[in-house]
């Protein structure tokens, strides 16, 4: 019953908020942004928690204002996946920046498919859209939302721009693999993997699981590895890339170790420099009360 009710909000705001005025949408999502922070439920208590790890020495009352930022940050990422539907194609590539564009441009004019792993940051759907623009084929991986009526909700909404996202499962990898030498984009979320198959990073000097997938992926495929982190701006997002440099000494295993502590220190230094978009609500340090995971 919870479950269903949760996908008709859903499917509600992705009606309704596309018929309001866009300011006034923003507007009131800021003010709803600001409630939930002062609510202080368990979500907001857990991404106060994680800035507070990525922010040494931080002040009592910078962390909340810290805090009040990034909430509004999140709630701008729905407003714009409810409103997305209707961004004109002239949109979607006007409202994009980059550090250098072309470390993602020549990686795919090569042919031989790219992997671009990142955090769960701005607003990574119209990164995708951009590139979708732009002729890329793009591919992701979803997991398995309840309802399925929400989850086949979100995979035809990243569809319907261009990318093709595959349902989390057992046979993931190889159909990744086959997409990669066919000359695809994989954009792969990865800086949460609580599972015991997680590989132990370091992060911000404390232990975290991150997930193996983008790594294994280069190493069998020899793709191209990409991090990038996405921040908002007035006008839209901006996207900083770097290439992360495949080891060529070692066992596949001590090699995935390497490119998965790289991709955490990539992932750090994009959330050092912008916290605010960083938008991990759930558990990221195993330290603690920490308990492992099936």
């Amino acid at each position: 019953m919870f479950e269903s009710l949760t996908a008709q909000g859903y499917f509600a705001a992705w009606r309704i908020l596309r018929w309001l005025p866009e300011k006034f949408v923003y507007s009131k999502a800021n003010k709803v942004a600001d409630y939930l922070v002062k609510k202080n439920g368990k979500s907001v208590r857990r991404l106060r928690s994680n800035l507070a790890r990525t922010q040494p020495g931080i002040t009592e009352l910078d962390l909340e204002l810290l805090l009040y930022r990034a909430m509004r940050s999140a709630l701008r990422y729905w407003c714009d996946t409810f409103r997305f539907p209707d961004w004109t194609k002239a949109r979607i590539l006007s409202t994009v920046t980059f550090n250098d564009e072309n470390i993602l441009l020549d990686a795919i004019a090569r042919g031989n498919g790219v992997i671009v792993t990142l955090p769960h940051c701005g607003n990574y759907d119209h990164a995708a859209a951009y590139f979708c623009a732009k002729g890329a084929k793009l591919v992701t991986v979803a997991e398995h939302l309840k309802p399925e009526k929400l989850f086949k909700k979100f995979m035809q909404y990243r569809a319907d721009f261009g990318m093709e996202a595959l349902p989390l499962d057992g046979r993931v990898i190889p159909t990744l693999m086959q997409r990669l030498k066919s000359g695809c984009v994989v954009a792969l979320a990865a800086d949460r993997d609580l599972s015991r198959t997680g590989i132990d990073v370091t992060f911000f000097g404390g232990p975290a699981r991150m997930p193996a997938g983008p790594a294994l992926l280069a190493l069998r495929t020899n793709a191209p590895l990409i991090s990038a982190y996405i921040t908002y701006n007035d006008a839209g997002i901006h996207i900083d890339l770097a290439t992360i440099e495949i080891p060529t000494v070692g066992s596949e295993s001590e090699k995935v170790q390497v490119l998965v502590q790289l991709s955490a220190d990539h992932f750090a230094q994009g959330i050092s420099q912008n916290p605010q978009d960083w938008h991990m609500m759930q558990r990221i340090w195993i330290d603690g009360d920490f308990k492992d995971r099936n």
